[in-house]
């Protein structure tokens, strides 16, 4: 998959989101590159791996390029040691709102306590239904990007920001 990719970032404010959830998946992603608004991840997701080149966030964090490429399993495991110091490791649930799906991403290690939830748009004024479960809105928060909670994780700082 390639092209823009529009999205809204919002905290979850409690746990429905888990008897919501059609599916779940455990995430683990690393950062060949970091920088300059642009990244190339590497993720496992369950017994799967990607590789993915993201450019620089516009319109307020909202849109930015995203080029997407399955990879075997053996070739994510041998670029994951390539990648810069700091690993994150989430599960992701999927739930169903109204003609959208929102994707929940709950975060462990240095990030445990960190939940978050993004829905995919195809225009930045198309609307939504917002589950119950959907708080702030952190779209173009830069601590909330998994790069940004990589080398700065949300249990240095996310005390203060509530």
């Amino acid at each position: 998959m390639s092209g823009l990719e529009i999205e809204r970032k919002f905290l979850v404010t409690d746990d429905s989101y888990k008897r919501l959830a059609y599916d779940s998946s455990r995430i683990r992603q690393g950062y060949i590159c970091s920088r300059h608004g642009r990244t190339v991840r590497v993720r496992i997701r369950d017994s799967r791996g990607y590789l993915t080149i993201k450019g620089p966030s516009a319109n307020g964090g909202l849109s930015r390029y995203e080029f997407e490429k399955e990879i075997t399993i053996d070739e994510a495991e041998q670029l994951m040691r390539l990648c810069e110091p700091g690993i994150i490791d989430k599960t992701r649930y999927l739930v169903k709102s109204g003609r959208h799906t929102f994707e929940v991403d709950e975060f462990y290690g240095e990030n445990a306590g960190l939940v978050m939830a993004e829905v995919e748009l195809g225009s930045e004024t198309e609307s939504y239904e917002k589950p119950d479960f959907i708080g702030k809105e952190v779209t173009g928060d830069s601590r909330y990007y998994n790069s940004h909670l990589r080398v700065n994780p949300f249990s240095v700082w996310g005390k203060s920001a509530e």
